[in-house]
């Protein structure tokens, strides 16, 4: 499957990998700029200075410890959200569908607040856990009654999860202002106060999560086809859900670990991918990658200038400019 049919699928392939090289040198610059402003600009030669001749100055400290750290940690979120919102897409063949619609986000959300609780600091592994329960939960509702799994009855159990997680998740922060102390800024979705220390021993999680989905390509292109048509074409789709599921679950667990329950990513970028390099999800995938990445990219650069010297939480911004997009494709799909 190609873009378009009029092109050639060598010709087609090489306009998408060129794109993946354009989109990369773009995602580039907007990592540089990410690190240049700010509360207070740096100019592009203080960061070279600071990334090859550290001096320890006050500048090189903040570009080391605070601005590099962030950019990265904005691609990998972004990058981590965007794919699993397009494999969860793909896998439900729902277009809606989403880690943060249908509740995932806000189990691993509610296991880390649970867990800051109980024992002061939140785990990776407790992210995983309340992503995949609540995965498997909304998966169970969805499928019950005699039509089975249908888009709209998974969109609704997934609906329903999230609000309810969400008033557990706010009911614990009211009785224990401790830990709503610690941890407020990160429930609206931050990428602020994380250093390399942090997302290093998250890094192999979504490094394997990526690479993963990279290899679920052909098979998710044949299970959006539909389950029978992808079983006649010989796949094994219990398995390619499994597989789907689990990097979902790691992708979706890791970003919500390291920034909080950032919103829409997953939904709006594998849309605006579709539009520009078709169905074939072997190339959604990496064009998810970068598009994720750069678009939360610039929506923490945004969130730090809007207001600045303060600034908002990145989660605001994507909210902002998901949720008008998440009613427009409601409203389209209830026409159809």
């Amino acid at each position: 499957m190609t873009r378009s049919p009029s092109l050639p699928q060598s010709q087609s392939s090489i306009y998408l990998s060129l794109g993946l090289l354009i989109g990369s040198i773009i995602l580039g610059g907007c990592l540089l700029l990410s690190i240049l402003l700010g509360a207070a600009d740096i100019n592009p030669g203080t960061v070279w200075q600071a990334l090859f001749q550290f001096d320890g100055s006050t500048d090189h400290l903040i570009i080391r410890t605070v601005r590099l750290p962030r950019a990265i940690l904005a691609v990998l979120v972004g990058a981590a959200l965007a794919v699993a919102g397009a494999i969860t897409q793909g896998l439900t063949r729902n277009p809606l569908a989403a880690p943060d619609i249908l509740g995932v986000n806000a189990g691993a959300a509610l296991a880390m607040v649970l867990a800051v609780l109980m024992w002061g600091s939140g785990s990776l592994g407790f992210a995983f856990a309340g992503a995949a329960v609540t995965a498997a939960i909304v998966y169970w509702l969805g499928s019950m009654g005699r039509s089975g799994l249908t888009p709209i009855k998974l969109i609704i159990a997934g609906a329903a999860l999230t609000t309810l997680l969400g008033s557990l998740t706010t009911g614990i922060l009211i009785l224990s202002q401790r830990t709503l102390e610690d941890i407020r800024f990160w429930l609206a979705g931050s990428l602020a106060g994380q250093d390399l220390a942090n997302i290093l021993p998250v890094l192999p999680y979504i490094a394997v999560g990526l690479a993963s989905s990279l290899l679920l390509g052909r098979q998710l292109t044949l299970l959006a086809l539909g389950e029978d048509v992808a079983q006649g074409l010989g796949l094994q789709s219990a398995w390619v859900k499994v597989a789907a599921a689990a990097v979902v679950v790691l992708l979706a667990g890791s970003a919500v670990a390291l920034a909080g329950p950032i919103g829409f990513v997953g939904l709006v970028i594998p849309h605006v991918v579709r539009f520009g390099v078709g169905v074939d999800y072997r190339w959604i995938l990496p064009y998810a990658m970068l598009a994720g990445g750069l678009f939360l990219s610039v929506a923490d650069t945004a969130a730090r200038l809007i207001i600045r010297p303060q600034e908002l939480p990145v989660g605001i911004m994507t909210t902002v400019i998901g949720a008008p997009f998440f009613i427009y494709l409601a409203r389209s799909r209830i026409k159809r």
